[in-house]
């Protein structure tokens, strides 16, 4: 590949930061990551017009309602909707990691999706950058 291509948002981390990892199938695993919170919580990923950048990214807040059991809320959907876009959001931020290694195969993506809400975890940790400390370990989980 010999220049990066493809809508901001959507895009794998690995397209600008070279050094977590090469660009591959996992580089689509993101952006249908991506696709799937939009599609789930019927908001873009991106708001341009926040008034605040912690309001910009969408990711990170969806990880913070999830980790801390708040529920993101949406007009006009029964419970059962609720909880499909639950799950939706849950089986996204796996798709979404910063290092393409730690996002699992689209073949995941079926089980992930046919598995009960309750049998799935939201990822322990979540990171913007690859040289933040995420948010839960305090670690840093990328190598320099």
């Amino acid at each position: 590949m010999t220049a990066a291509r493809g809508t901001i948002g959507y895009m794998a981390p690995e397209l600008f930061y070279k050094n977590i990892g090469g660009i591959s199938y996992k580089s689509d695993v993101y952006s249908f990551g991506m696709l799937l919170m939009e599609m789930a919580s019927r908001r873009k990923n991106l708001n341009a017009q926040a008034e605040h950048s912690s309001q910009m990214y969408f990711p990170e807040w969806v990880y913070d309602h999830l980790k801390e059991d708040k529920d993101i809320e949406m007009k006009d959907i029964t419970e059962e909707e609720k909880k499909l876009a639950k799950k939706m959001m849950t089986v996204a931020l796996w798709y979404i990691k910063m290092k393409p290694n730690d996002r699992p195969s689209m073949t995941k993506v079926v089980e992930m999706l046919e598995e009960d809400i309750e049998n799935l975890e939201i990822p322990p940790d979540f990171s913007l950058y690859p040289y933040e400390e995420t948010k839960d370990s305090k670690q840093t989980k990328s190598e320099v």
